[in-house]
């Protein structure tokens, strides 16, 4: 069933139920019963009694949005025939169909007078308060459209994208840019990803609470689709081997670089990446990251390093543990004197190299048949097996990786023992299809077979940072329906808003970046373009709106008199 037929199949349902619980509420309004059944007339009818904006009807049915006006709308309604005590709005929000149903059916319910010239002082202000908490919820509806129809906030919270993007960078994300997904849990906490809070504190977010409603959903649905993502895009979608949520929309947001689009062969040779057989175009405003070994004969003042160069991923690597380690005799580095690990661009580590006390430097590349997963130390002793490189059977590293081809909608993929591991995530959890193998033997949907039909664009996905980065190459192509948008710009940045996991050291303190405020996020150039007065255009009509409205209104009614 598609996305518009389900979704109309929902709203057909809760209009039979607001129908079966307010038709003779309805009937004493003076309207024909059959309208109580009619979608967004019957709540047209409703703000029209109640004497609200009749436009906010509109609203009714929104993903997201649509439960919490209902909620309102139900509350107006109830409060029309007298239900004006807390307890009457708690049981209106919680079992909205049931209590209205008991109300509708009660014998002696009538409508309640509304003229203000017979309320008490104490119903005058019970009705200022409710006009209050009306405008509040409008307010937070209102954000909500914004957040989940147009734009959404978008916090940095690793060094993946250093240092193109900063940890402590928040974005605006433009939810247009490759064309509109629509939301696929339409029931659901405004302004939460996937997960409410880690209320059992064991740090596993299978536990936690969702917040969204898992039973009520629709499919994937991608509308306006002008554009798709091209290579150097930097682009932010949901992490597509997320174990927690099964709705691909609230699965965890990533932001990377579109390395490799659909038909195009990625490679990384000796750190380097490569596309159709080609390095890769770096843009005035990338800024590549690789790992370092840093050899100091004495220890380098760190605090006065992020005063000079800013924050910097540094790791105080073991002596013993690293000395012990064979592949340190590459390096041949002394042992008596400091290692560290540190995550550097090319001027960066020209920086470093000039500092006295460094006595060498060698990034860290790892050679061919090595490392083929990834690890929880710098030493290859802990195994991380949910970092392993993908596919898991080729023998390929993070410095040495490839060629692979990115799928294609249309391709035709053979499927066998070599090439499972490469397409098997596609066919089952990608697109949603029936996956078995017997005696040798593959079946999809049922039926034998070895080809198999891409039916979507994949992507590769990866960070600037490219020695410190969860990405494509740890968990595989991106498929197109997992993408979210293309960052706008950087509406604010703040050194220390996260720990970097990936440094033995932290910033002291946090300070803002101003200079970062504002800033384009995906132009390529590397003087990027500011947004400053278009923000304070934003935040000027935001918070002078009204004021400006009784200013006007004050002024015609002078004009009048």
């Amino acid at each position: 069933m598609n996305y518009f037929l389900t979704y109309a199949v929902y709203v057909l349902i809760l209009s039979v139920l607001m129908g079966i619980s307010t038709w003779k509420l309805f009937k004493k309004m003076g309207y024909s019963p059959l309208l109580a059944f009619v979608p967004f007339y019957n709540y047209f009818i409703i703000l029209k009694e109640t004497k609200h904006p009749k436009w906010w009807a509109i609203l009714s049915y929104l993903p997201i949005v649509g439960p919490i006006m209902m909620s309102v709308f139900h509350i107006y309604l109830m409060k029309k025939f007298g239900k004006n005590l807390v307890q009457n709005q708690i049981l209106t929000v919680i079992l909205p169909f049931i209590y209205m149903a008991t109300v509708n059916y009660s014998k002696d319910v009538e409508l309640e007078d509304e003229n203000d010239l017979y309320l008490t002082e104490e119903e005058k202000n019970a009705k200022k308060k409710d006009t209050f908490i009306g405008s509040i919820t409008f307010a937070v509806v209102f954000a909500t459209i914004i957040h989940v129809f147009f734009t959404q906030p978008f916090g940095i919270p690793t060094g993946s994208m250093e240092r193109t993007l900063l940890v402590g960078d928040f974005l605006f994300v433009n939810k247009w840019s490759y064309g509109y997904r629509l939301p696929m849990r339409p029931l659901a906490i405004p302004f939460l990803q996937g997960t409410i809070y880690d209320f059992q504190k064991d740090g596993n977010p299978k536990n936690d609470g969702k917040s969204y409603v898992e039973t009520v959903k629709l499919p994937y649905e991608r509308i306006f689709q002008f554009n798709k993502p091209q290579k150097n895009d930097i682009v932010v979608f949901n992490y597509p081997r997320d174990s927690v949520h099964v709705s691909l929309d609230r699965a965890d947001p990533y932001v990377k670089r579109c390395v490799a689009v659909a038909g195009d062969t990625f490679e990384m040779r000796n750190g380097r990446l490569f596309v159709n057989g080609k390095p890769e175009n770096i843009l005035g405003d990338q800024d590549v990251q690789h790992s370092f070994l840093i050899e100091a004969s004495s220890e380098i003042d760190v605090p006065a390093l992020y005063k000079r160069l800013g924050f910097i991923s540094i790791g105080l690597l073991d002596k013993e543990r690293f000395f012990s380690n064979e592949s340190s005799a590459k390096y041949k580095m002394n042992p008596a004197n400091i290692i560290y690990m540190m995550q550097l661009t090319n001027s960066r580590l020209k920086e470093i190299q000039s500092l006295p006390q460094v006595v060498s430097s060698h990034e860290e590349i790892m050679s061919k048949g090595e490392g083929g997963v990834a690890y929880r130390d710098q030493f290859r002793k802990k195994i991380d097996t949910t970092n392993s490189i993908f596919p898991i059977n080729r023998g390929w590293n993070q410095d040495q990786y490839g060629p692979l081809k990115i799928p294609k909608k249309g391709d035709v993929v053979t499927i066998n023992e070599e090439t499972l591991p490469e397409y098997q995530w596609i066919i089952k959890n990608y697109e949603h299809n029936t996956l078995e193998s017997k005696n040798g033997k593959f079946f999809i949907n049922g039926k034998e077979t070895n080809h198999y039909t891409i039916q979507q664009d994949y992507y590769m996905m990866v960070g600037d940072n490219r020695d410190a980065s969860l990405d494509a190459r740890f968990f595989g192509f991106v498929p197109e329906s997992n993408i979210v948008g293309k960052p706008m710009f950087t509406w604010m940045s703040i050194e220390g808003a996260f720990t970097d996991s990936q440094s033995s050291y932290q910033a002291d303190g946090w300070r803002i970046r101003w200079e970062r405020m504002f800033k384009a996020t995906n132009t390529g150039e590397a003087n990027k373009t500011s947004y400053w007065w278009i923000a304070a255009m934003i935040l000027i009509l935001f918070f002078g709106w009204e004021y400006f409205v009784k200013l006007f209104g004050k002024k015609k009614t002078e004009e009048d008199l």
